[in-house]
């Protein structure tokens, strides 16, 4: 046997349940019938902000103990929801907005659960990074959300360059108090016409998608304080390989040699007389193609 961990749901186990669930990010109506019955059932329900939750709770006619459960105390109440389940409580773990644990308190209780052989399952939903890709235009076979951004303005340059580097798009939050800097920033780090995505209010009234350059998304926002206000996600896309990152002089043998060999073996040559990488050469010049 290995020590993988492998888990199944097991409905006739006396032990408890904990609920990862996910609640709506503005729209009320975009919480699953199985949400709504899931916290209707559990025991309690550990919430982000319990005045907060209250809320929500209190729309969908629910009347639940709730108990706080945030970055600041999640290590001590987490060893206490695992007594509870192994006493048989059902628990349901709730954020402000969206999906737990993303960008939002719960890592450490679900893996304290999960290390015990506690039963953890999720009732999926809203999530602003998924909603805001989903709608950016932005390529979406590969992306990487990588949680908020910096709050120091030399590491949010790097964390820029180093995102678009991976060539894939990025999605990331930021702060109503930070975004402008935050765009000088990107502004500073990958030039003024570099292309950007913003989204906010998601699914709220004042919904808002904004494509375009650095500089046009910069005066987007001075034009009205407003549109800074609001919960942000910022989307970059990845950097596009092309011939100016690869040595002239190889690129120019390539086309010699292309007129008489498949530009594979082309590339094969090029590579070893130049000491390149012979697959990131091929993929750099069929990209070109």
């Amino acid at each position: 046997m290995s020590n993988a961990d492998i888990s199944t749901h097991h409905p006739h186990t006396n032990a408890g349940t904990l609920y990862i669930v996910a609640t709506p990010i503005g729209n009320l109506d975009d919480i699953s019938q199985r949400a709504i019955k899931t916290l209707a059932e559990v025991d309690l329900i550990a919430a982000e902000d319990t005045r907060h939750t209250a809320k929500l709770l209190s729309h969908l006619g629910i009347s639940k103990r709730t108990m706080a459960l945030h970055d600041h105390n999640e290590k001590q109440k987490a060893q206490q929801i695992l007594q509870w389940l192994e006493e048989g409580l059902n628990v349901a773990l709730v954020s402000d907005a969206g999906t737990p644990l993303i960008s939002d308190p719960g890592y450490a209780l679900v893996s304290l659960c999960r290390a015990s052989g506690a039963q953890v399952t999720p009732i999926p939903g809203a999530c602003a990074a998924i909603a805001a890709v989903s709608c950016s235009g932005l390529p979406t076979d590969k992306f990487q959300f990588v949680g908020f951004l910096p709050a120091k303005s030399k590491a949010r340059q790097e964390f820029y360059e180093q995102a678009h580097g991976t060539g894939i798009t990025s999605i990331m939050y930021e702060s109503t108090h930070r975004i402008m800097a935050s765009l000088d920033d990107l502004k500073e780090a990958l030039g003024a016409q570099q292309q950007v995505v913003l989204a906010k209010e998601l699914t709220k009234s004042f919904e808002t998608f904004f494509s375009g350059t650095v500089v046009e998304l910069i005066a987007f926002l001075e034009e009205d304080p407003a549109r800074q206000k609001g919960e942000i996600v910022l989307m970059l896309p990845g950097k596009v390989a092309d011939k100016t990152d690869i040595d002239p002089e190889a690129i120019r043998l390539i086309e010699l040699l292309k007129a008489d060999m498949p530009l594979k073996k082309a590339c094969g040559v090029a590579a070893d007389y130049f000491g390149l990488k012979k697959n990131a050469l091929y993929k750099s010049m069929l990209e070109q193609e």
